[in-house]
C-alpha cells in the first residue's frame, strides 16, 4: 500500500535504527533525509522537499532534543523548533495529499503526576515534569494537531509515543546527549584512569529504554496496521534505575564500579515515567530486545567507531 516512504530525522538514533533494518523491508523504497537535506523549520523548504519526492507515506522521526542539561538550558529552542517542524510536516502532508503520516511523540510529555503505568488517555491530565517542560509541551501538541487535521482535512495521520530510545549512531556529544549516551562516552573516555566518574542525581531514577531497531519495527508495523486517532504507546516496559544502567555500562567496559559517584546536588529529573504499552502489544504481538542485549550492541558499536577524544562517527 505504501511503497515510497519519506523518513525524516535519519541522523537521529531512531532514524539510524530504521536505516539498519531497512533491507528487511524490500517492498519499501525508503527516502532518508536529515536537516542537511531539508530544514523542516522552514515551511517553504519542507513543502518543496516533500513535493519533489512525492512519497506515499511519511515517517516523521525528526526532532530537536537532548539530555536534562540541554533541555534546561535551551527551552525556547526546543519549543520553537519542534512546533515548527511538526506543523510544517503536517501542512506538507495536507498540501501534497500524502496517503499516511506517522508522527513521533515522547513519554516525557505525560503529566509528572500521572498514574503508573501511564496510559495514552492521561496525556492532558496535568503538567509534564519541569526539567523538560518545553520539549514535552511541543510533543504533547502533536495529539490535538492530529485530531484537528484528521477532522478538518481527513488526513490519515497517527501519533506513536516512544520512551527513551537508544542504539547505534546515537548522539554521544558532550552538550546534548541523553543519559545513556553520556554515560557510555564518559565511561569509555575514562576507562584508563582511576578518576571518579560523576553522575547527576542519586541513581534511583527509573527509566525505560527501547532499542532503536525495535522502535523502528514498531513504527513500520503501525504504518501498515494502525489508523486510529488515539495516540499509541509503542515502547518497552522494561525498567532500570540510572544506577543499574551505569553499572551495566561499567561492567561492559571493564570499569571498577567503586569509581562511580552520584552527585545529589544536581537535578534528578522525574523519578519514574513507566507507561502502559498493553494496547500496542495486544494488537501487534510485539516482542522487544532485552535492554542489556541492546546496550551491549550499542557499546560495541561506540567502541568500534570512537576515533579521537571528542570525535565519534555518527
Amino acid at each position: 500500500m505504501y511503497h515510497k516512504i519519506l523518513v525524516t530525522g535519519c541522523s537521529g538514533v531512531l532514524g539510524a535504527g530504521l536505516k539498519r533494518i531497512s533491507t528487511k523491508y524490500p517492498q519499501h523504497d525508503f527516502i532518508f533525509t536529515d536537516s542537511k537535506s531539508c530544514d523542516l523549520r522552514d515551511m517553504e523548504a519542507t513543502l518543496c522537499f516533500v513535493e519533489s519526492h512525492q512519497p506515499d507515506a511519511i515517517l516523521h522521526l525528526a526532532a530537536v532534543s537532548g539530555g536534562i542539561e540541554f533541555s534546561m538550558n535551551h527551552p525556547a529552542t526546543l519549543l520553537r523548533d519542534n512546533v515548527l517542524i511538526n506543523i510544517n510536516v503536517l501542512e506538507a502532508t495536507r498540501i501534497c495529499n500524502i496517503k499516511k503520516t506517522v508522527m513521533t511523540m515522547s513519554s516525557g510529555m505525560y503529566p509528572a503526576n500521572a498514574s503508573i503505568p501511564i496510559s495514552e488517555n492521561s496525556i492532558h491530565d496535568g503538567s509534564p515534569h519541569g526539567s523538560n517542560y518545553s520539549y514535552s509541551f511541543a510533543k504533547r501538541l502533536v495529539e490535538p494537531a492530529i485530531r484537528a487535521y484528521r477532522t478538518e482535512y481527513n488526513l490519515n495521520v497517527i501519533g506513536l509515543v516512544s520512551n527513551g530510545i537508544f542504539g547505534e549512531h546515537g548522539d554521544f556529544s558532550h552538550t546534548s546527549s541523553a543519559m545513556w549516551a553520556s554515560l557510555i562516552r564518559r565511561f569509555y573516555e575514562n576507562r584508563d584512569n582511576q578518576e571518579k566518574i560523576i553522575i547527576w542525581g542519586d541513581g534511583s531514577q527509573l527509566r525505560e529504554h527501547s532499542y532503536a531497531q525495535d522502535t523502528a519495527r514498531a513504527f513500520i508495523w503501525c504504518l501498515h496496521n494502525y489508523d486510529d486517532a488515539q495516540i499509541l504507546n509503542v515502547g518497552t516496559t522494561e525498567e532500570h534505575s540510572v544506577k543499574e544502567i551505569a553499572f551495566m555500562i561499567a561492567e561492559a567496559l571493564g570499569i571498577d564500579k567503586t569509581r562511580i559517584e552520584f552527585d545529589t546536588s544536581k537535578p534528578l529529573g522525574i523519578h519514574r515515567k513507566s507507561f502502559d504499552n498493553s494496547k500496542f502489544v495486544k494488537l501487534s504481538n510485539f516482542s522487544f530486545t532485552p535492554f542489556q542485549a541492546g546496550l551491549k550492541r550499542t557499546i560495541d558499536w561506540f567502541c568500534e567507531n570512537y576515533e579521537e577524544p571528542g570525535e565519534v562517527l555518527l
